[in-house]
C-alpha cells in the first residue's frame, strides 16, 4: 500500500478505533493492544503476517473486538514460511507459552506468542514489526503477558535478540540471531561478530 506515513498512521488509528469500538480506548487493555497489533497489519493487506489461524482469529476478536468489527473467512491464507522459519516460529510460540502469566487469558497468551514469533521473522525492531510505537510498548506487553522473559533481559538488550537468545537457550543450542535479524538497520550492533546480510 501506498501513502504517507501519516496517512498509513491514520489509517492504522482508524482501524484500531474501529476494532476496539471506543476511539482513544477499548473495553480493556489487552483488547486495546490487540486492536493495536491487528490494526497495523490489516490495513497493509498483511493480516497473514500475523500468523494466526482463521480460529485463532476469530476467538480473539470474540473476546476483545467490537460485534462484526473484522471479518475472518474460513480459509484465510497464512504466511509462507520456508521450512526453518516455520520451525523457528513455532518453537517460539511454544517457548512464550511456557512462560506466560498465570493471570492472564491462556487463549489471548497463545495469540501473542504466535504474534511475536511471528514478528521475529521480520526484518526490522520487533517494535516496529509489531506496527506499535515504540520499545517501550513491547517492554509493557511483555510485562503483562510474559514478565519472565522481561526479568531476563539483565543486559537491556534489544527484544527480538533476547527473545532469539533465550530461545537458543532453552533448547542447549547457541544463541544467534533470530530469522529477521540480518535484514535489520541494527543487525551490526547487536552481532558485530557478523557480516550483514542483504
Amino acid at each position: 500500500m501506498t501513502g504517507s506515513p501519516s496517512d498509513l498512521e491514520q489509517r492504522v488509528a482508524a482501524c484500531r478505533d474501529r476494532l476496539s469500538s471506543v476511539p482513544g480506548g477499548a473495553r480493556s487493555p489487552d483488547g486495546w493492544l490487540f486492536a493495536r497489533l491487528v490494526a497495523a497489519r490489516e490495513v497493509r493487506g498483511e493480516r497473514a503476517l500475523l500468523g494466526l489461524s482463521p480460529s485463532e482469529l476469530a476467538g480473539l476478536a470474540a473476546r476483545h473486538f467490537a460485534t462484526n468489527a473484522l471479518t475472518v473467512p474460513s480459509h484465510e491464507s497464512v504466511a509462507l514460511l520456508d521450512e526453518k522459519q516455520a520451525a523457528f516460529a513455532a518453537a517460539m510460540r511454544d517457548f512464550l507459552i511456557g512462560l506466560a502469566a498465570s493471570e492472564t487469558h491462556a487463549e489471548d497468551a497463545r495469540c501473542l506468542a504466535t504474534i511475536l514469533a511471528h514478528a521475529c521473522l521480520r526484518p526490522d525492531h520487533l517494535w516496529r514489526d509489531l506496527g506499535l510505537s515504540g520499545r517501550d510498548d513491547v517492554t509493557q506487553m511483555l510485562t503483562r503477558f510474559f514478565p519472565e522473559v522481561v526479568a531476563r533481559n539483565t543486559q537491556n538488550l534489544r527484544w527480538k535478540k533476547l527473545l532469539a537468545r533465550e530461545l537458543a537457550l532453552s533448547r542447549g543450542d547457541v544463541p544467534g540471531p533470530a530469522p529477521g535479524c540480518p535484514g535489520c538497520e541494527d543487525f551490526g550492533f547487536c552481532f558485530p561478530d557478523r557480516k550483514h546480510a542483504n
